[in-house]
């Protein structure tokens, strides 16, 4: 509905500094005349908005500006439990849960929540959770830490980082920090930091929107991707289709199908997989997978037939 797209337009410039019309298109999935008409109708309604000519120009609402905190609904109340009973279901912490008990507190007795978030998987090892607490705090009190990394290849390097950000994605743990020794930013996976040591060391830099940061970082990591396709028999797609989330493109009478994924090269979980359906999955491109997996098969026979 229209009203409700003005309303977040207004919210969505409230938490944001200066956005273009472009931009805001694009989250609304409208188009660029429709947002202008809608910001038009805004500054008619009262509401101060300011608009910036020219190819840095945009839209934002003067500072000071407050809305009515009353437009948090019941509802909204309600979704914001529930994602944060998500969160802490991965991660166990004590702000966190005081912050829960007071919003609950407030939440009509009779809205029912009939959402459940359950991200335990990621919190099953106490080893993160305390290398979550340590670099949170480290975070927060802007101090480096000196870290034992290994990477996906194997390698192994200590480095002094300053963290910037911690974020929970592709079923896994990451902290985006500053390396002081590569002077920029890099991505770590938590389960490849080994020790983490605090220290005393203020950051060097004000390093600036960790969102924005961790945007760029994860655009532009520079891993390499695959597109695999394989031939799956009709017997796994359940199984297929849950754990391996490609695009299914053909199917044939058997019930035998053609399925495509993407794929980042340097992961190991996709191969994994791959390798526990056996010969009920064909890899039919790219080769270099179709050889990896091959020249896999062929060593763990050798080992059995030692």
């Amino acid at each position: 509905m229209k009203t409700d797209r003005l309303l977040s337009i207004v919210i969505y410039l409230l938490n944001h500094d200066k956005t273009s019309a472009a931009k805001l298109a694009e989250k609304f999935e409208v188009s660029k005349r429709t947002i202008i008409r809608d910001i038009e109708q805004i500054s008619l309604s009262g509401i101060p908005i300011k608009s910036l000519p020219g190819a840095n120009g945009g839209y934002s609402i003067m500072e000071g500006y407050k809305i009515d905190g009353q437009l948090i609904s019941a509802e909204d109340q309600t979704s914001i439990i529930t994602a944060l009973k998500g969160f802490l279901s991965a991660y166990g912490n004590k702000r966190y849960n005081e912050v829960l008990e007071k919003i609950s507190l407030i939440l009509p007795k009779q809205q029912t929540q009939n959402i459940f978030l359950d991200f335990g998987a990621s919190g099953e090892n106490d080893e993160t959770q305390a290398k979550l607490k340590i670099l949170e705090k480290a975070i927060n009190d802007k101090k480096a830490v000196n870290i034992s990394y290994v990477n996906a290849y194997g390698g192994s390097t200590s480095r002094l980082v300053e963290p910037v950000v911690l974020n929970y994605r592709w079923y896994a743990w990451y902290l985006l920090a500053f390396c002081t020794i590569k002077q920029d930013y890099r991505v770590f996976k938590l389960v490849r930091i080994s020790e983490i040591e605090t220290t005393e060391t203020a950051f060097s830099e004000d390093h600036g929107s960790p969102a924005d940061l961790l945007e760029q970082a994860f655009q532009g990591d520079g891993r390499k991707s695959l597109e695999i396709t394989m031939l799956c028999k009709a017997e796994v797609k359940i199984q297929v289709c849950e754990y391996l989330s490609g695009t299914i493109t053909e199917t044939y009478e058997n019930g035998d199908f053609i399925m495509r994924m993407n794929v980042i090269e340097d992961e190991r979980m996709w191969f994994a997989l791959l390798l526990s359906f056996g010969d009920k999955i064909t890899v039919l491109e790219p080769e270099e997978v179709k050889i990896r997996l091959t020249n896999t098969a062929k060593k763990i026979l050798l080992v059995y037939n030692e």
